[in-house]
Order: structure tokens, then sequence, then C-alpha cells
């Protein structure tokens, strides 16, 4: 952990993004410049090449999953899925926003779901709602919702 002004620890964010579309990337970054803007620092990997090691040593735990065609999570983050299972990352603080295809109805998102169902389980503290972005974060609205799923993500780690 590194040190701000003044010698306050700087609160460490690890994003995990899975994408074919390049959607949730654009999520993960948008998430990772308004965190470095607050001040955290922040480490930004693709699922398959993450560890949940990476979250353990984190005080900010983020997933930008997406859902492929009928609710299955991301292939290449199965591993990682599955090790979450397995890691105690309580005292972390973790939030889940991904894209999804509202055409699929019910399976809408679902990976942001079982994502964040097993973050809760592995007893990580979650500090935002889950974000749901259809395709692309490219609306007014879209970005407004990711600055305020990053700015209770914060102000949870400084409770």
């Amino acid at each position: 952990m590194g040190l701000r002004k003044g010698g306050i620890p700087l609160a460490k964010a690890e994003i995990v993004f899975a994408t074919i579309t390049g959607n949730n990337e654009d999520i993960a970054d948008i998430i990772a410049e308004n965190l470095e803007d607050q001040g955290l620092d922040v480490q930004v990997d693709e699922i398959s090449q993450a560890d949940v090691s990476d979250f353990e040593d984190a005080d900010l735990c983020i997933v930008c999953p997406y859902t492929y065609d009928e609710g299955n999570l991301p292939d290449e983050g199965m591993d990682f899925f599955d090790d979450l299972q397995e890691t105690d990352l309580s005292g972390k603080v973790y939030g889940v926003a991904g894209s999804g295809d509202t055409f699929y109805g019910e399976y809408y998102c679902t990976a942001v779901d079982e994502f964040s169902r097993v973050l809760k389980e592995a007893g990580a503290i979650q500090g935002a709602p889950d974000v749901k972005i259809n395709l692309s974060p490219d609306t007014d609205e879209d970005l407004d919702t990711l600055d305020q799923f990053t700015d209770q993500l914060v102000a949870k780690l400084e409770e």
C-alpha cells in the first residue's frame, strides 16, 4: 500500500474484467479513472490474467463481467469465479458492474448477480448496488451511474 501526502495509507483497488466486445473493458476503465481521481491506487486486469490473490491484496475488489448467451458466465473467468468461492475476502469492499444485452430478457446480466453473490459469500462487504449496463456505457445516464457507483464504493471504504 502506498502513502498519500501526510503519510495516510493509499487504498488499493483491483478491477477485474471480462470482455468480448470491449464494453466491459470500457466500464473497467471508466471506474478506474473515477477511482484514481479520488486518490486510489488502481490496478486493472483481464480476468484470464487475474488471480484471486489480487483481491486478497486489495482494499476494494471490483468485477466487470459479461453474460454470455442465456445466462452463462465468461468461459475465461470460470477459474477465477471458482477460486473466489474458496477465498476469504472478509473486510474487503466489493462492487460488480457489467454489461449485457436486454435482448436476453431474464438472463440479462446474470453474471453480475453471480459474481456479486460469490463475493458476498466470500465475506466481502458490498460497497454499492450492482450496476448493469445495456451494451456499451455510452450514455450520460450510464456515465452518471458509474460515477455514483464509484462514489459509493469510496464512501464505503472510508467508513
